[in-house]
Parts: C-alpha cells; structure tokens; sequence
C-alpha cells in the first residue's frame, strides 16, 4: 500500500517561556529554536521513518530547501513537493515545560491549486491510502479526488476550523483525532471518553474512529472491532511532533498488515519515544528504537 501525503510543511520557531502569553503582555524569552516541523512534513517522516512507501505532496517558498533534504534523508519520496515564490509555512511556538501554545502561518501550504492536486492524486488508485491534514488549500476537493480514484482516506482533523464541517467527512476512511477534535467533529459538550466516542460513531458509523486521549493513551472504534492501549510513562520534554508520529506509525502499521492492537501499541511507543525529545521532526524515533522500545509501566487508564 502506498500513503500519499497531502500535507503541511512549516519551519517552527520555538521560544521557551515561564508562562504562556496573556492579553497585553510582553515577556521575554528564555531560549529560541528553530526546527522543521508542520503536521505534514512530521507524519511524512514518521511514515517513511516506520518503513511506509510515502508520497508527500504539498508546496514550501524560496526558504524550503531544508524540507527537500529532509524528507529524502528519510526515504520519503518529494516528486509531488513544489517549491514557489514565497514564503514557507512557520510556526510560532511558546514552550512550556514540555506543553506548546501555538500560532501557525500557512504560506506556501495553501497555495497548491486544484488543477495541482487533482493532477497528483490521479496517479494512484484503490490499492494506496490517501493522508491529509487541515493545514494545506483545497481538502474538499482533494477528498473528493482522492475517492474518485477508489482510495482510503485518513483525515487527522487538526486544526479545527469553523469551514472544517463543511469538507465531505462522509468520505473518510480513518479518523485521527485527540479528544477536543473529536468532541467538535461530533457536535457534543460532553467531557468523558464514552460520550464523546459514541457522538463520533453515531455521527461517522462507517469511520474507523483513533482517538489518542493524552496520558490515558488511544481509543478505536470502527463498527466491528473496538481496542484500547494505554499510555506508556515517559519523562516529557516536548510534545509537538507526539501525535504526528503516533499517525504515522499507525498507518504504516496497517500498511504493513498489522491488526489493530498490534499497530496502536507500535504507536503508542513510538508518540512515547517522541515527546523525550525536543523538536518536531527530529524528534520522531527510527524504526530500530521504537522496536528496541520496552517502556517503563504504562499509564493506568481511569477506568482500568
């Protein structure tokens, strides 16, 4: 199975904080970095990373050199990846003690056209898997393309956007969400795991539904099958890539014919690998770490 990614790709700018911004307020900065990140650009390499035959599509300025590297370093295949004139995707990023707050420009990732992306997606078919975020231009279209060509979709619903309900979400295949994403995608105020859950089944019966909850791990659902993993207990110094790569070991898993147990605890260790570094791309473990892997005691579910 091929992946193909549509996907953001973003130069972070991380500063370390005491304190998230307020209202009015200027602080200073404890500390600046700078890493190549952007949903697209982490999963890319978490897919690539977990041995996946990925594709990324999508568009960086006259400062994405970097990215091209990047993704080749890794295996990634960068046909589909344009560069234009202007300037790359970036991320504003406020750190702290391992908690993010952050503000992202698009740039080049919402300049893709439809003529563009259509072209791409016609080169693959009901075999492949087709990946996308909500960062990049044009998601109902390439939905829409990307079904015409009988291909599974994964839609990791991040950012949520108020036209974010108006894409075709009956076309999708997979849902990968957190549990606030999953909560505004179901249209419920509800707080605990169950009801939120249910809201997605009810709302999306024919979705496979991931639903990562933090410290209390993932949860999935698609009709017919239903598991849970626990978290596992790591020291946290960085979540920004955690869940991109918790995506893209996921899907490769499946890519690789794994069951649904096997490849959410393939995931769960690689997301737990990547918050023990700082950084977004860099921080998405290898393969050969994520098996080498065995984890201190997992995080006890509320309910275990």
């Amino acid at each position: 199975m091929r992946v193909l990614n549509y996907g953001s790709l973003n130069i972070d700018k991380v500063y370390d904080v005491e304190h998230f911004v307020r209202a009015e307020e200027t602080i200073l900065s404890e500390g600046y970095a700078e890493f190549l990140g952007g949903k697209g650009l982490n999963q890319s390499v978490a897919l690539a990373k977990a041995g996946a035959q990925v594709f990324h599509m999508g568009a960086v300025g006259t400062d994405g050199d970097p990215f091209f590297d990047c993704l080749r370093e890794v295996g990634a295949d960068i046909r589909y990846l344009r560069k234009l004139p202007m300037v790359s995707g970036h991320a504003i990023i406020q750190s702290v003690e391992g908690q993010n707050c952050i503000i992202v420009c698009g740039g080049a990732n919402g300049a893709l056209s439809e003529e563009q992306i259509g072209d791409v997606i016609s080169r693959f078919g009901r075999d492949d898997l087709f990946l996308v975020q909500n960062e990049v231009a044009h998601v109902s279209f390439a939905m829409r393309c990307a079904k015409k060509q009988g291909m599974r979709i994964a839609f990791n619903a991040s950012p949520i956007t108020p036209g974010l309900m108006e894409y075709p979400l009956e076309l999708v295949d997979y849902f990968l969400v957190n549990e606030v994403e999953a909560k505004a995608l179901a249209g419920t105020q509800a707080t605990d795991y169950e009801a939120i859950m249910a809201g997605m089944r009810e709302k999306f019966p024919r979705a496979a539904i991931v639903m990562t909850l933090g410290e209390d791990g993932v949860w999935y659902e698609d009709g017919t099958v239903s598991a849970r993993h626990d978290a596992y207990r790591v020291s946290v110094v960085d979540t920004t890539a955690a869940g991109d790569t918790f995506c893209g070991y996921f899907i490769s898993g499946l890519s690789k014919g794994m069951g649904i147990e096997e490849a959410l605890c393939l995931a769960s260790r690689a997301g737990a690998l990547a918050v023990g570094k700082k950084g977004a791309s860099n921080s998405i473990p290898l393969w050969s770490e994520v098996e080498a892997f065995q984890g201190g005691p997992k995080q006890q579910r509320p309910d275990a």
